[in-house]
């Protein structure tokens, strides 16, 4: 048998690979600390599991949900927008619900995107950006996203022939994998970027909730116009450490948020009703979890630049995300440092060529294992002598 052109297009997923190596590693009796993969460590607040331990038992949420969402879901998304960021939407027409924020992500290039169409992708950039444009049969440019712009693409530089054949731009603030942060300010130029080309620009803000010192990310909803020509994806998965739960949505403009509902109710049969009401209470319940996990990982972000600083690296602290983005030693690629990591120190980092080819010659860090992990790992790269 003979699998898809698309298919063929697609490399290995980043962090597959990299679970094979940890397997691999542990296979070998090694004690690895991975801190390749951006998957919390600290377990979903109690509250949120009593919740679905009630609602599991409840046979009405035992067949079919509705493609789109529980109508009080899509409200609890609503309402969680206008307390945090003061924007204002119609639950019924600007907000769906999906499988975690990634199966919106990579479909609504299915629901936009022709063959001969352009995706604007950020690069270094999360892979499922390019994944969905390559899937989709389309063809994605890559906009550079260099430290010296502050990991921010120059909308300028974009050619107006690769501008007019474009339908999507994939934006992600905070960053991942650099931890950049933008403001209102970018996030308006790029609505009147969108407005000229008659692009839908698609944000990605995962991190928005995982910021330090005082931060509060804006939502790109937040732009003056910007539902106009924009939606947001989102989800539970790292503010409530839900990762494993599969709940996310996505809101903003009202035809595009109906275009992925009517392409998601032909793909598949929403998400299970007990998650979504345990997402209820999450967005609607105490958000003390929320300053407590900000805060265990602003400690262990202090623990990365003690140690980084330690062996040479002169880093710049992550405003928010929890990730460090950093640049190799002289003399390595990503992956070949990478893989002296992982085989003098037994500690898995993620090679900055997985995010794209502006990733290269730079590696990122997640802080998602207990920070006395973190300091192990810095003590075991130290030992071995590695130097940034």
């Amino acid at each position: 048998m003979k699998e898809s052109r698309a298919m063929q297009k697609l490399p290995p997923y980043l962090f597959a690979r990299i679970e094979a190596k940890t397997a691999e590693a542990r296979e070998k009796g090694i004690d690895v600390i991975n801190l390749g993969i951006g998957d919390p460590d600290m377990p979903t607040p109690r509250h949120i599991i009593d919740v679905m331990a009630q609602e599991i038992y409840h046979p009405e949420n035992h067949q079919y949900p509705s493609s789109v969402g529980l109508p009080d879901y899509r409200r609890a998304v609503a309402d969680w927008y206008r307390r945090r960021f003061g924007v204002a939407l119609d639950a019924k027409s600007e907000v769906v619900s999906l499988l975690g924020s990634k199966e919106g992500i990579a479909h609504i290039a299915f629901a936009f995107l022709d063959r001969e169409d352009i995706s604007l992708v950020p690069d270094p950039g999360y892979p499922v950006y390019n994944i969905g444009a390559l899937l989709a049969g389309a063809q994605p440019y890559y906009m550079p996203l260099l430290e010296s712009n502050g990991y921010k693409p120059v909308l300028a530089d974009i050619p107006t022939d690769v501008a007019q054949k474009a339908k999507l731009m994939f934006l992600n603030y905070p960053g991942n994998p650099t931890g950049a942060v933008a403001g209102l300010d970018f996030f308006a130029e790029a609505v009147e970027f969108a407005r000229c080309y008659d692009i839908l620009i698609c944000h990605d803000a995962a991190y928005s909730e995982m910021a330090y010192d005082g931060l509060l990310p804006p939502s790109f909803l937040q732009a003056p116009g910007a539902k106009d020509h924009a939606i947001e994806f989102h989800s539970v998965s790292k503010t409530y450490n839900m990762t494993g739960w599969r709940l996310g949505w996505a809101v903003g403009n009202a035809q595009a948020i109906e275009v992925l509902g009517r392409f998601k109710s032909n793909v598949d049969s929403g998400v299970f009703q007990a998650v979504q009401r345990a997402g209820i209470a999450a967005l609607n319940g105490p958000q003390q979890c929320v300053d407590e996990m900000r805060a265990v990982y602003q400690e262990r972000r202090e623990v990365a630049i003690k140690g980084l600083e330690g062996m040479g690296w002169k880093v710049k602290p992550p405003a928010a995300s929890f990730y460090f983005w950093a640049p190799v030693p002289a003399g390595h690629t990503s992956a070949s440092f990478a893989e002296e990591v992982l085989e003098q120190c037994g500690v898995i980092i993620t090679p900055g060529s997985g995010y794209g080819q502006y990733g290269e010659g730079y590696f990122r860090i997640a802080l998602t294992v207990p920070k006395e992990r973190i300091e192990e790992a810095f003590a075991r790269m130290a030992k071995a002598g590695i130097r940034g």
